[in-house]
């Protein structure tokens, strides 16, 4: 099975069978024993770059001959379908940078790529697990991915798969979020019923929404409320989306800038398959994951490591180790962990006779300073005589805003 290009630019899956070739070297002919698998690779790679040119070409050509009769418009079928697991099957080509976010066009988190990575072509996901995966299977170059609000704080998925996934960060990018309340050509605010969007989103606009009096329903992303509004022609429903989403979906904009805070800021992470090299010319920040034995003041001796080196914290998020979530301590309160067993029915009658459980924690911190600098290469070595385990995310340049 193989991956092809629909002139409308639309990922499609296709049989061997069906990709016809751009050259004679193509032939669907045995190859000869002495032919390696890496050379059929490459040629077979060649061959199916070379049939994308040819109708990128035909594409033009067409658009080239037709003049409309009218201002050019978004069309829905023409717009790039989400990437899903299922779809992550075979490298792509191309020589346009390729960045994965998740969503659908017109989502913040493609004005986010756009923003990090200008001139870049953006590619949809429909979960954050399908823009990790893309990554690593060679189907993009980079992923752009939200990591913390302003307003409503970390986004602990992608957390989780930073360290489920073996990608670098390589930067950062934020990005205001303005907010605007979207509806059906003709509608008026006061008509809407309901309004469908992101639960953060509607969260972010709760006053607003108040006011109106509408019921909140949540959706997956934000974008994906103003296709599903203009799809469905929804006449008693608003979506809570970007003034992109509103253009490409045909809607109109009845409110803008309708979040309760104006300062509305998403932190996005920028993820690729191999590390940046760090530098000392400009600001850097560097993100790790560790974790610590149970005991009094392990965390405050794990974060004076970076203190006493004058290394600024920017970031600390705690979360729940998933393969050893619990850890079961006896009533002295020495702080020896005892492990919690497999044997469910023991461990439950064990912690009815256990008066302190506490959860095990991964940490993971930011700080402004490079790889580069002795400073931080002592205080990571300093960390890992303390933490058990330690991995280093990434090291990138920060965003200063400039």
């Amino acid at each position: 099975m193989a991956i092809a290009l629909h002139p409308k630019g639309i990922i499609t899956h296709c049989g061997p069978s069906q990709i016809v070739s751009s050259s004679s070297s193509c032939s669907s002919s045995a190859w000869p024993c002495w032919v390696s698998m890496e050379a059929r690779r490459q040629e077979n790679y060649r061959c199916v770059s070379g049939q994308r040119q040819l109708v990128r070409g035909a594409c033009v050509s067409q658009q080239q001959d037709s003049k409309p009769d009218m201002e050019p418009r978004f069309e829905l079928d023409t717009l790039p379908r989400p990437l899903s697991v299922t779809s992550l099957t075979s490298p792509g080509q191309g020589s346009k940078l390729r960045v994965a976010y998740q969503g659908v066009p017109g989502a913040y988190s493609e004005a986010a790529a756009c923003k990090a990575y200008p001139n870049c072509e953006a590619v949809p996901c429909e979960q954050f697990d399908s823009a990790f995966q893309a990554v690593e299977l060679w189907l993009v170059d980079r992923a752009v991915l939200p990591i913390e609000n302003s307003l409503g704080g970390s986004i602990h998925r992608n957390y989780d798969l930073l360290l489920r996934h073996r990608l670098h960060i390589v930067g950062e990018v934020q990005f205001p979020v303005n907010h605007c309340l979207l509806g059906l050509p003709g509608v008026k605010t006061e008509e809407l019923k309901r309004v469908l969007s992101h639960s953060q989103a509607l969260a972010q606009c709760e006053q607003t929404l108040s006011k109106l009096g509408v019921t909140r329903e949540a959706v997956d992303d934000t974008a994906g409320a103003a296709q599903y509004v203009s799809q469905n022609n929804l006449r008693d429903a608003g979506a809570v989306a970007s003034a992109r989403a509103a253009q490409i979906y045909g809607l109109d904009v009845l409110a803008e800038g309708i979040q309760d805070d104006s300062d509305n800021i998403t932190r996005f992470l920028m993820l690729a398959r191999d590390p940046v090299i760090p530098r000392n010319d400009r600001p850097f920040k560097t993100s790790v994951v560790f974790t610590l034995e149970e005991g009094p003041g392990v965390l405050f001796k794990a974060l004076a490591v970076f203190a006493l080196r004058d290394i600024n914290l920017t970031k600390i998020e705690s979360r729940p180790q998933r393969k050893k979530p619990l850890r079961i301590v006896d009533d002295s309160n020495t702080g020896v962990a005892k492990s919690v067993l497999r044997n469910k029915l023991f461990s439950m009658s064990y912690m009815l006779f256990s008066s302190i459980r506490y959860f095990d924690y991964l940490f993971y911190i930011d700080f402004q300073a490079s790889m580069a600098d002795p400073r931080a290469q002592n205080a990571l070595g300093h960390l890992q005589e303390i933490a058990p385990f330690m991995r280093v995310l990434g090291c990138y340049p920060m965003d200063t805003g400039s």
